[in-house]
């Protein structure tokens, strides 16, 4: 299947992950020519190409380039594969967040399919637009085959610190696999919380279902803790199948992070013990 057409039909599947609720911070896709908001001296595009040099449009409205410039991933130096040797994309999301009081805009460029690894190549950027453009910091964030913000895409941690939230998945007829990482700016660069490990599955009898929601608690450090919690539901399909359906149930599995002095530190290892049970699943 075209690389394309696989992640339109992707993004149709996830769209339940990625429709932005009430309160929650919109994600905008821009016209990547377009200038930025009460500027007329740069666009998107100027960004772009701090990421990805000699970016330009083509005439079918796709916007295409070499490599992007050197950067680790977000879960260390070594995971993550390597970048495409060309990189074409239509657009990329925009989300204008709060970083050490200061404002700061991060922009999320999915680059496809990485040549030696089964993941994507997707690349997190942190910039400073207040005056003359500057790239603060830009990290691979892929951890499956497309990435996308996942609502509500940001989370206030503190007075003028936000965490950022992404998602990486693939799917195939019955199966979903979703990675969430969970990402917090500081001095501006990129530092990963946590990630978070789902798996849906649609069977003749019964629908499994794992969503995650997110909630952050005042408790007197630095920034916020913050609450994850998993919502595992079955729910039987009542159709007439082979196997026995499971009566429906719903439990919800949570994790809480905490703020220890230089990093967030979580409560327990419920979501490691659930990405175990998942994968016996697959």
């Amino acid at each position: 299947m075209p690389t394309n057409l696989f992640r339109f039909i992707l993004a149709l599947v996830l769209l339940p992950f990625l429709w932005t609720a009430a309160g929650a911070q919109a994600v905008g896709f821009p016209d990547l020519g377009s200038a930025l908001p009460g500027r007329t001296d740069v666009t998107y595009l100027d960004l772009a190409k701090m990421v990805i040099p000699g970016l330009a449009a083509d005439k079918d409205g796709f916007y295409k380039g070499g490599s992007p410039i050197d950067m680790r991933h977000i879960e260390g130096p070594d995971d993550g594969g390597s970048p495409p040797e060309t990189s074409s994309f239509s657009n990329a999301a925009v989300l204008a967040i709060k970083a050490g009081g200061k404002d700061r805009l991060a922009m999320l460029f999915d680059l496809g399919d990485s040549p030696d690894s089964a993941e994507g190549y997707a690349v997190l950027a942190l910039y400073d637009i207040t005056a003359k453009p500057k790239l603060l910091d830009a990290a691979n964030v892929a951890v499956d085959r497309s990435t996308y913000f996942r609502e509500p895409n940001k989370l206030s941690i503190g007075d003028g610190d936000d965490a950022l939230i992404t998602m990486s998945a693939h799917f195939n007829s019955n199966q979903n696999y979703v990675a969430t990482p969970l990402i917090m700016v500081a001095k501006d660069r990129f530092e990963l919380i946590d990630m978070i490990y789902t798996f849906d599955e649609k069977l003749c009898a019964y629908s499994r279902k794992q969503d995650i929601g997110f909630q952050t608690i005042a408790d007197g450090q630095p920034y916020a803790a913050i609450k994850a919690t998993v919502t595992d539901a079955t729910e039987p399909s009542g159709e007439s199948c082979d196997e026995a359906a499971p009566k429906a149930a719903s439990h919800e599995i949570s994790v809480t992070y905490h703020w220890d002095k230089t990093h967030y530190v979580k409560d327990s290892d419920a979501f490691e013990k659930l990405a175990a049970e998942n994968e016996k699943r697959f």
